[in-house]
């Protein structure tokens, strides 16, 4: 499993990063961000709005068990993030992150359809 705080301060440093939720949003409409982080208490407008342009262009969303004062903290800012967009992981493995998160969807898919069809 890897170390979600150790791998954004790593993308932070090394890759290319846009923090707040305008630019994510804005990301997400136009398919340029390969993962989309967003803090545990953003705003629930802001949120579906994020996941439901994510999903029309492809870009997973991964919600960070922190808040956006934590998420702030991490990426080495004095202020609160609500979201982060990553263009670019630089030296981090982050975008494993993704796959995992994508990997436990199609699980929770599989057996609720089991479920249904049981």
């Amino acid at each position: 499993m890897i170390d979600i705080n150790k791998a954004i301060a790593t993308t932070v440093k090394t890759g290319r990063v846009l923090f707040g939720a305008n630019n994510a949003v804005r990301s997400a409409k136009l398919g340029r961000a390969k993962l989309i982080l967003v803090a545990s208490n953003c705003p629930r407008n802001i949120m579906d709005d994020i996941t439901h342009y994510a999903d029309l262009s492809g870009v997973p969303v991964v919600i960070y068990k922190g808040s956006s004062i934590d998420l702030g903290m991490v990426c080495g800012k004095p202020f609160m993030i609500s979201a982060l967009t990553i263009r670019e992981p630089g030296d981090s493995d982050i975008l494993k992150l993704s796959e995992t998160v994508k990997e436990s969807t199609e699980e929770s898919e599989l057996k609720a359809a089991e479920e249904t069809d049981a």
